[in-house]
């Protein structure tokens, strides 16, 4: 059977996991990207994302030519047999994506295509973007070339990305031309997986869906620990009974300074706008995202309660990225605590693993630091801001010796409220008693 030739536009996580775990699957891929650098740092070996076990894909698949990196589409699209657009959807002034990303790769493959060819969407897209795509590629084409445009929305998790695409729950395909969908299937046979193949709409909304329920998960956890705390109640238990329950289970019931990345913030807010201007009311989802933007400010009032006024008070923040495992500080619960933080006149010091040089652009009137010791130093509390593995098995007594007052605010719920306090912390969960 002949080798499948992939074009995959747009190496951000999704486009650069999706290209390159297809090329270890034995397909030729060429991902295509306007920005030279990215290109010319993968074309060295340089990743411009931490993601595990993705660099040695990478360079792996790229040294036995399976995998090219380029800025020209003509380049990327020569011998493509599909094309998957994986470029950034960001959220407009009032939360619906903004598509002028993709509108340009559109553009572009119709400028460059030069036979039949299957135009995959990867990206996260509002409903009706399939028949948009088409509408803009067959607009574009200097000549008539049948094509066809399948929906393949993604569910990578940063941090677990290429298990997850290797290892998938299920891949959803949505399409008008049954045959373009069953070609792309076929693409994801070896992962023998389960394949669901819908209308196009329905594949879009799929992704909308499962993403705003996850949240809706997160925020209904982070409503009950405010009632646990108010009442006395251990949360982390209370996730765990629920928990048991066959149709609760475990996943996305953990406590915490609530969701953020790439994913969650925008796609809530863009299915709310998709709701709201169709006429309906997604009281839901904006309550979904109320509670997560007040388990932020949470922190900051907890932190008053036990320093009093902020003001020249040295606060340590140990986490950046929104989630470990990764270097990724989009819409981090991190940013805006340390935001409200400098507000009320705190001096913020942090540290994480490997968000350090990300940091530094978003952050800059932050002192980062080498390790946790060192932000710890002298601080007058300390804020848990991402559940880096790390930060379990640090040496706590040290970290108390070497503060000026021992105030933790744990918002991940990491360490055990007993142990804490017989090691002289003044500790606060999230809804913990």
């Amino acid at each position: 059977m002949r080798v499948k030739s992939i074009c995959v536009a747009g190496i951000g996580y999704v486009g650069l996991t999706t290209g390159t775990c297809f090329a270890d699957l034995g397909n030729r891929v060429c991902c295509v990207d306007v920005d030279r650098a990215k290109v010319q740092g993968l074309n060295s070996g340089e990743l411009p994302i931490y993601e595990p076990g993705l660099e040695e894909l990478v360079l792996r698949n790229h040294r036995a030519e399976r995998l090219l990196f380029t800025t020209s589409y003509e380049e990327a699209m020569a011998d493509a047999d599909f094309v998957f657009i994986a470029v950034n959807t960001p959220s407009g002034a009032n939360g619906e994506a903004d598509l002028r990303y993709v509108n340009a790769c559109a553009r572009s493959i119709a400028e460059t295509m030069t036979k039949p060819i299957v135009i995959v969407n990867k990206s996260t897209v509002p409903i009706g973007t399939g028949d948009w795509v088409a509408n803009v590629v067959t607009q574009h084409l200097p000549e008539p070339i049948p094509f066809s445009v399948v929906s393949n929305p993604e569910f990578l998790r940063e941090g677990s990305a290429v298990h997850d695409f290797l290892q998938p729950d299920r891949v959803v395909l949505g399409s008008s031309d049954s045959e373009a969908a069953a070609q792309v299937a076929r693409l994801y046979l070896p992962l023998r997986c389960p394949i669901l193949i819908t209308d196009i709409r329905t594949a879009e909304m799929i992704k909308y869906a499962s993403n705003a329920f996850l949240a809706t998960r997160i925020s209904f956890i982070n409503e009950i620990a405010s009632i646990c705390q108010s009442l006395g109640a251990d949360v982390k238990e209370v996730a765990l009974g629920m928990g048991y329950d066959k149709r609760i289970g475990h996943a996305f019931l953990d406590a915490g300074l609530g969701w953020g990345g790439s994913c969650f913030p925008k796609d809530v807010r863009a299915l709310a706008h998709m709701a709201a201007i169709h006429g309906c009311h997604p009281q839901l989802l904006r309550a979904v995202m109320e509670i997560n933007h007040d388990q932020r400010r949470q922190v900051v009032q907890k932190l008053r309660d036990q320093l009093g006024s902020l003001y020249q008070k040295v606060v340590a923040i140990l986490g950046l990225s929104f989630k470990p495992n990764t270097d990724d500080m989009r819409d981090a619960p991190s940013v805006e605590v340390i935001r409200l933080l400098q507000t009320e006149g705190a001096m913020v010091r942090a540290y994480d693993p490997v968000a350090a040089s990300v940091a530094a652009k978003i952050l800059p009137d932050v002192e980062l630091c080498a390790s946790a010791y060192e932000a710890a130093r002298g601080a007058d509390a300390l804020v848990v801001a991402t559940e880096w593995n790390e930060f379990k098995h640090l040496d706590l007594e040290k970290i108390r010796d070497s503060m000026r007052r021992p105030v933790v605010v744990d918002g991940r719920n990491i360490y055990e409220p007993s142990i804490m306090r017989q090691l002289g912390f003044t500790y606060q969960g999230i809804g913990r008693p």
